[in-house]
């Protein structure tokens, strides 16, 4: 094995630009620093490794600082014919070896690694060549034996295997949802049919998530094609039967790449002509095109590019060069690596068997996640529901929302509701939490009652944080009874999850409570156990980055230092992941407290950066960080001691966290988690058993917990669990924090 250790880095984006490449960027330079390793950014993606010169340039600390929050990538991408041919890679070769440049961090598609995978497979005869040609020393070759690879992936598509998301793709959604949102209220005022084109000429990764967040009619995908000749028929049939059940709007989405199995294109003004012809009313076309890649990056755009842009660099260190390169990817919410080859191959085996017209084997390539939504979203664009099973046992399901309302809350009801009904089954919605429940606030929910509620935001049946005592056991009891309810979904928070442990304590009382009951994690706050991300948490997220962005705008010109406060009580999970995707100075959490010496040594460092040019001074707090240094004492200390050099000012963003609509991410994850409640509750409540839990993403895969276990995987005191995986990001966001090298030492 070679003792080789890399000295000096390259970063560069390549191909199509995606949002979150610059907050890649900034986490491969500011942890190639922090790591001891001098970095260079190669501007206008191959394209400048062989034109060098000053578009090769050095970075330090501040060259990345002020564009985490920008759409696009700052060091420019652009596609590089040159590169394609070897006396182009001998150039770019060269260019490298004389900047001193080992190792590589490429941020593109599939396209831009396989292109770093032969620079790299060829880079020894690439030298071979420059030491014939007299273009550079043996020694200068010797010095420079390996160049190492890391890629990200970089792509709203989310096309590339070996990762849940693409840097990217988050962002293309919230821009389909944002349109399409717009699109349904004027299509629903004229009754009109809108004809919606999303990107993806392989995948229709945003077309069906997109579908499934909007709650579009119609859905068309390049690796899963209409599986009859007449799909026009069954299409308009299906419109018509939504307008006659009550639907005021109709809207078709599809990706650029849809064909039908023949393997030829369906265009949208195909699918205008069509609609206009048989539904005899006027048609609309809406191409998004590339306004889905512009703009600023979501929350989770910029986190995801961060935590790969660091996970990048830590692989270059700690690998060696005879190990081939790696892609570094997601699952779930941990960051993961996988072969890149392999990866590269995989995506074109999709791309290929969709040309062989094998959509079976197209469909099968992709994430499990996807070929779920596409399942569920078969379901959602029926007009009604399926008809019960001659002789079926119809079940009678409630569904009731508790605790403080969160975004996402309408998603995951009307999710449930629709499933629900389709499988044959009853539900009913139970109005104002479990307190309008004692109260017999119930009705029965038909298939158009939810419908458009998944881009709603709060919770149309009400909710309450009422945990049901004494008395209100009793009345819960005779309401299970006389409704016979055989299952309950309930979603929400803290106060939810305590109400479902009384009432499965309460059994030996109170026989009625013996029934399956589920929870779905629905809770800004993220505080909740068994659910490594609650519904609504990734909303909050983005209003709050969003809220601090604009903030940001007015600081500068000011000298000015914010200290924002952010919801949580007890959990910092949204101090935390707010203060990484706005690039803050200081996170505090009531996890690690607050002290005197940390408040001394933050304004310390604020002086310290703005006598040295700084502008701007972020802070984030968590509500419950510490009870004696608040937000109005943290600002005072910091205008007290920073007279002459800064002003501060405070800004508690409140309840503006819980409202507006729901993000993508929320709206699908509370789908999916809907899918899996409805299933769990029809399984239980057929075998007549009563066993309750709660259900989470947790690790990747989706997961029940027994309600037995809820006091064991929590700490009651500050309602949270023991358990809080997010922690372990602390110390990356200190690293990557605003602050400076030096201050980020000491964090």
């Amino acid at each position: 094995m070679s003792d080789f250790k890399p000295t000096r880095l390259g970063v560069l984006t390549s191909g199509g630009d995606a949002q979150g490449m610059n907050a890649a960027v900034r986490s491969v330079v500011r942890t190639s620093i922090m790591r001891g390793l001098e970095v260079y950014a190669i501007m206008e993606g191959y394209q400048g490794m062989v034109e060098g010169g000053h578009l090769i340039r050095k970075m330090d600390w501040d060259s990345v600082g002020g564009i985490l929050q920008k759409g696009g990538t700052l060091i420019g991408t652009a596609r590089s014919d040159a590169f394609r041919t070897r006396d182009g890679r001998l150039i770019a070769a060269k260019n490298l070896l004389i900047n001193g440049i080992d190792s590589l961090v490429v941020i593109g598609g599939d396209g831009s690694l396989t292109g770093a995978n032969i620079f790299r497979q060829e880079w020894s005869s690439l030298l071979a060549e420059l030491v014939q040609k007299g273009e550079i020393s043996q020694a200068a070759a010797d010095s420079q034996p390996h160049l190492l690879i890391v890629g990200m992936v970089g792509s709203i598509d989310n096309d590339m295997f070996g990762t849940d998301m693409t840097i990217g793709a988050d962002t293309a959604l919230h821009r389909i949802t944002e349109a399409v949102d717009a699109i349904a209220s004027t299509a629903s005022s004229h009754q009109r049919t809108f004809v919606v084109k999303v990107m993806g000429r392989n995948c229709g990764y945003l077309a069906v998530m997109g579908a499934l967040a909007c709650g579009a009619d119609w859905v068309l995908i390049p690796e899963s094609p209409p599986d009859v000749d007449n799909w026009q028929d069954v299409m308009v049939e299906r419109l018509k039967a939504g307008r006659k059940a009550g639907r005021r709007d109709s809207i078709v989405m599809l990706a650029e790449g849809a064909r039908d199995r023949e393997g030829k294109y369906i265009g949208s003004t195909d699918v205008q002509r069509v609609l206009e012809d048989r539904l005899g009313e006027e048609v609309r076309v809406t191409v998004l095109g590339h306004v889905q890649r512009g703009g600023a990056p979501s929350a989770f755009d910029r986190n995801l590019g961060t935590l790969m842009g660091y996970a990048a660099v830590e692989h270059i260190l700690n690998t060696k060069p005879e190990f081939e390169p790696v892609v570094i990817g997601i699952r779930g919410n941990r960051i993961t690596s996988a072969p890149l080859m392999y990866c590269v191959e995989q995506t074109h085996a999709v791309a290929e068997a969709i040309k062989e017209k094998d959509y079976e084997t197209a469909l099968g390539l992709r994430s499990p996640s996807y070929k779920e939504a596409f399942r569920t979203l078969r379901t959602f664009v029926r007009a009604l529901p399926h008809a019960p099973e001659p002789g079926q046992r119809r079940l009678k399901i409630g569904v009731v929302n508790a605790g403080a309302p969160a975004p996402g809350m309408n998603t995951a009801s009307r999710a449930a509701v629709r499933l629900g009904l389709d499988r044959g089954h009853l539900m009913y919605g139970i109005r104002n939490g479990f307190e309008g429940f004692a109260q017999e606030d119930i009705f029965e929910m038909q298939w158009m009652s939810v419908n458009g509620w998944s881009s709603m935001g709060g919770s149309e049946l009400g909710t309450s944080r009422h945990v049901p005592k004494g008395s209100d056991l009793y009345a819960l009891a005779r309401t299970i009874e006389k409704y016979k309810f055989d299952g309950l979904l309930v979603i929400g928070g803290w106060s939810a999850y305590e109400a479902v442990y009384k009432l499965n304590q309460e059994r030996a009382n109170f026989p009625a409570f013996n029934l399956p009951m589920t929870l779905l994690p629905a809770s800004i706050n993220n505080n909740l156990p068994g659910a490594d991300l609650s519904i609504g948490a990734d909303t909050a997220l983005n209003s709050i980055t969003e809220a601090v962005d604009k903030i940001k705008d007015s600081a500068v010109a000011a000298r000015r230092v914010f200290v924002v406060e952010v919801m949580g009580h007890h959990c910092g999970y949204l101090g935390m992941m707010s203060a990484m995707s706005t690039g803050a100075e200081r996170a505090y959490i009531h996890e690690e407290g607050i002290t005197l010496k940390d408040l001394v040594r933050d304004v310390e460092d604020l002086k310290r950066g703005f006598h040295s040019g700084k502008r701007l001074g972020l802070v984030i707090r968590s509500e419950f960080a510490n009870e004696v240094y608040t937000t109005p004492f943290i600002c005072s200390l910091f205008e007290e001691e920073g007279k002459g050099v800064f002003d501060v000012r405070q800004t508690i963003l409140g309840h503006m966290q819980q409202g507006g609509q729901p993000s993508p991410f929320d709206r699908i994850m509370a789908t999916r988690l809907a899918d899996r409640c409805i299933t769990y509750l029809i399984e239980h409540a057929i075998k007549n058993d009563a066993q309750s839990g709660f259900i989470g993403l947790h690790g990747g895969s989706i997961q029940f917990h027994n309600i037995e276990d809820f006091p064991r995987m929590v700490d009651l005191v500050n309602q949270r669990p023991k358990d809080q995986w997010w922690m372990e990001l602390m110390p990356i966001a200190k690293v990557l924090s605003g602050a400076g090298p030096e201050i980020a030492n000491n964090m």
